[in-house]
């Protein structure tokens, strides 16, 4: 029976090995999401499967594409075996294949970290809850409320769709091998499935506000055609300053520009 998985860099593996933090990261879930259907992403050498397991109210299902990983996944947790999905998270097509939803937790690899958000977001309709544990400064900027230097692109494009909470950092050295910065334990909860805007709009202008950040508005989206008699109170903040909810006003004035309305109103 394997004893030990060999944690790979280009995987971006860092096992956590302090129990109490891992009945911690799972009791989390619990508390939000008490039962249904779970994946965990990355299970590793199953730390938190184990904890996830005992629990009987929820169905745990876990991605892994780490053969060694997998191996001694089902030589430990047979009961899992049937449940074991050998794919990048990635390339899961939770909509299809979790048709009545499914919660995502998981202390997720670094390097990929962002793209998991972003992957349950484009399959909200399907992901009520995610718990998971992400390189400290992601977390932040997940979590990062409006008006301070760590909310950006990610923090408005997550949170127009999930209530997010920042919940505890992670030491550097409960990991083997220890990664070189702390780690953060965020929660998602979904509160909305769609925006009242042009959704695909609106993340034009998220990124474009953005990617200007020092910049005012007015400049900042220039190339959306609006001046600042138009852009009203918005044209003298910059992207930092503005909610969701003034994105997506800010949305529909420049929907409204672009059909030729009437914004006076």
């Amino acid at each position: 029976m394997h004893t030990q998985v060999k944690a790979k860099k280009f995987l971006g593996q860092h096992f956590l090995t302090d129990l109490q933090i891992a009945s911690d990261i799972v009791e989390s879930l619990f508390k939000i999401y008490p039962q249904g259907q779970v994946l965990e992403v990355g299970p590793g050498m199953g730390v938190l499967t184990k904890i996830l397991l005992k629990n009987k109210e929820l169905k745990t299902w876990a991605a892994e594409i780490d053969g060694e990983s997998v191996t001694y996944l089902c030589a430990h947790f047979p009961e899992i075996s049937e449940r074991l999905i050998q794919e990048s998270f990635l390339e899961i097509d939770l909509s299809t294949r979790f048709g009545d939803g499914i919660a995502v937790i998981g202390n997720f690899p670094y390097n990929i970290s962002s793209q998991i958000v972003f992957h349950i977001i484009d399959h909200r309709d399907k992901v009520p809850v995610m718990v998971g544990m992400f390189q400290k400064e992601v977390a932040e900027r997940l979590a990062a409320g409006h008006g301070g230097k760590d909310y950006g692109i990610l923090s408005v494009l997550v949170q127009a769709y999930y209530k997010i909470e920042y919940l505890f950092t992670v030491p550097e050295h409960v990991f083997n091998p220890p990664p070189k910065v702390k780690s953060g334990v965020i929660s998602m909860q979904r509160c909305k499935d769609a925006l009242d805007c042009d959704e695909i709009l609106f993340k034009k202008i998220v990124k474009a506000a953005f990617n200007q950040r020092r910049k005012k508005l007015r400049n900042a989206i220039s190339a959306f055609g609006l001046d600042d008699a138009d852009l009203g109170e918005f044209a003298g903040k910059r992207a930092e300053e503005l909610s969701v909810d003034d994105f997506v006003i800010l949305t529909n004035l420049i929907a409204n520009y672009r059909n030729g309305k009437d914004t006076s109103g």
